[in-house]
C-alpha cells in the first residue's frame, strides 16, 4: 500500500512541476513575443505613438489587476481552476487577437491577454510556494530558469512565425500570437489531471492581510522586490539604447551584449539556486543584488572596455525574484497566496515608476551638459544607466536591513 502511494505521489510531483514549468516557458512566451510584432501592429492599425503608449499602458493596468485579485479568486475556488482560468484565458485571447480587425477590438483582446498573464504571474508563484517544500531556493530558482529560457528565444519565435507561410497564408502578427498562445493548452493537461495542495486550508488557519501588512520585513521585501525588478527589466529597455548612442555600436553588436546578459541571466538561476538554500536567502540577496549594482557602476565608469560587465550584472540580478519568492514562501507558509499577491502588485507599481524615473534622469541631465551634443547624450544615458545600478545597490541595503531585523527576532531565512 505505501508503495502504492509513493508511486503516485511521485507521479503527482511531476504533473505538478510540468504545470510549473511549462507554465513558465508559456508566460515567457506571451511577454517578450510583442518586441517584433509591435511596429507590424502600428502599422496596420496606423497608430501614433500615443494611441501604442495608451495601448502598453492599459496592458500593464490589465496585469495589475489580475495581480490584486488572484490571491482572493484563489481562496474562492482553489489555486487549481485559478491556474485553469490563467492559461484558458491567454489562449482566448490568442483566438481573439487572431480575429481582430480594428483597434477596439484588439484593444480588448489585448488587454485579456495581459489579464492573463497577471493571473499566471500569481498563481505559479503560488503554485510553487505550497509545492517547494524542500531545496526552495534550489526549485524556485530552476522554475524562473525556464521563464528566461523561453523569453531569450521568444522574439526569434516570434520573427520567424510571422513570415511563415502555411496552405498559401502567411501568419504574419495575428497568426503569430494564435500560433503562440496556443500552446497554452499544453499546461492545461497536468494541471487538469494533477492534485495541489493548500486549497483545503481554512480562512482561520491563514495569516490575515492586516497582519501581513503590519509586518515590516514584507515593506522590506517590497522594496527589495521592486528595485530589483527594475534592474532587472530596464536592461532590456536600456542597454542597446545605451551602448549605440554612448560607444557608437551597431544594432547587431548591441543586441548581442544584451544577449550574452540573458545569457549569464539564465545561466545564474540555473545554477545559483542551491547557493541560496546553502547560504540563506537574506544573504543570498544582500551578496548578489550588490555585486548586479558593482557590476554595472564598473562597465559604466571603466568606459566601453569594460562593456562585458554591463552582461556580468545579470548574475546578480536573476536570482533575486525567485529567491524572494521563496523566502515568502518559508516566512508565510499559510499566507503565501496574499503575501506574493501584495508584493508582486507593489512591484509592478514601482517597476512603472523606475522606468520613468530612468527616462527623467537621462532628460534632465542632457540638459545641463547641452541637449543638442555629444557630451550631454553621453551623460545623460550614463546617468539613467546609473540609476539602474543605483537600485541594485539599493536592494542590497534594503536587503541589509531586513537581515539585521531578522536577526535580531532570531527569523533568519
Amino acid at each position: 500500500m505505501s508503495e502504492q502511494r509513493a508511486k503516485g505521489f511521485k507521479k503527482n510531483y511531476g504533473l505538478q512541476l510540468a504545470t510549473i514549468f511549462i507554465g513558465f516557458i508559456i508566460f515567457g512566451i506571451s511577454e517578450n513575443i510583442k518586441g517584433p510584432a509591435i511596429p507590424r501592429i502600428q502599422m496596420d492599425f496606423n497608430l501614433d505613438e500615443i494611441q501604442l503608449g495608451t495601448l502598453l499602458s492599459l496592458n500593464a493596468l490589465g496585469y495589475l489587476i489580475a495581480c490584486s485579485f488572484t490571491a482572493l479568486l484563489t481562496r474562492k475556488i482553489g489555486i487549481k481552476w485559478s491556474s485553469l482560468i490563467a492559461f484558458g484565458s491567454m489562449l482566448i485571447s490568442g483566438i481573439l487577437i487572431f480575429v481582430s480587425h480594428n483597434y477596439t477590438f484588439f484593444s480588448a483582446s489585448y488587454f485579456l491577454m495581459y489579464i492573463g498573464n497577471g493571473m499566471l504571474e500569481i498563481a505559479l508563484a503560488i503554485l510553487g510556494a505550497r509545492i517547494f517544500v524542500r531545496n526552495t531556493g534550489t526549485m524556485m530558482n530552476l522554475s524562473h530558469f525556464f521563464y528566461g529560457l523561453s523569453s531569450t528565444v521568444a522574439p526569434l519565435l516570434a520573427s520567424g512565425l510571422m513570415t511563415l507561410t502555411v496552405f498559401e497564408y502567411t501568419l504574419d502578427w495575428r497568426g503569430m500570437y494564435l500560433v503562440m498562445l496556443c500552446l497554452s493548452v499544453i499546461p492545461m493537461i497536468p494541471a487538469v489531471m494533477s492534485r495541489f495542495p493548500g486549497d483545503d486550508l481554512l480562512d482561520e488557519d491563514r495569516i490575515p492581510f492586516k497582519v501581513l501588512v503590519r509586518d515590516p520585513a514584507l515593506w522590506l521585501l517590497v522594496a527589495i522586490l521592486s528595485f530589483g525588478v527594475v534592474s532587472e527589466l530596464a536592461v532590456g529597455g536600456w542597454l542597446v539604447n545605451f551602448l549605440e548612442k554612448s560607444y557608437g555600436w551597431n544594432t547587431t553588436v548591441a543586441a548581442g551584449m544584451l544577449s550574452t546578459f540573458f545569457l549569464f541571466f539564465s545561466g545564474a538561476r540555473l545554477f545559483l539556486g542551491p547557493v541560496t538554500d546553502k547560504i540563506g536567502f537574506n544573504l543570498s540577496i544582500i551578496l548578489l543584488s550588490g555585486f548586479a549594482g558593482i557590476c554595472t557602476f564598473i562597465a559604466i565608469l571603466a568606459g566601453e572596455p569594460a562593456a562585458i560587465f554591463f552582461a556580468l550584472a545579470g548574475i546578480g540580478i536573476a536570482p533575486i525574484y525567485p529567491t524572494v519568492m521563496a523566502f515568502i514562501a518559508k516566512r508565510y507558509p499559510t499566507g503565501s497566496d496574499t503575501a506574493i499577491t501584495f508584493t508582486v502588485t507593489m512591484m509592478g507599481i514601482g517597476s512603472v515608476i523606475g522606468n520613468y524615473i530612468i527616462g527623467a534622469i537621462i532628460n534632465v541631465v542632457k540638459n545641463i551638459y547641452g541637449t543638442t551634443t555629444e557630451i550631454g547624450l553621453l551623460r545623460g544615458l550614463q546617468a539613467g544607466y546609473g540609476f539602474i545600478g543605483l537600485c541594485a545597490l539599493i536592494c542590497s541595503f534594503a536587503g541589509m536591513i531586513l537581515y539585521k531585523y531578522l536577526k535580531k527576532r532570531n527569523e533568519l531565512i
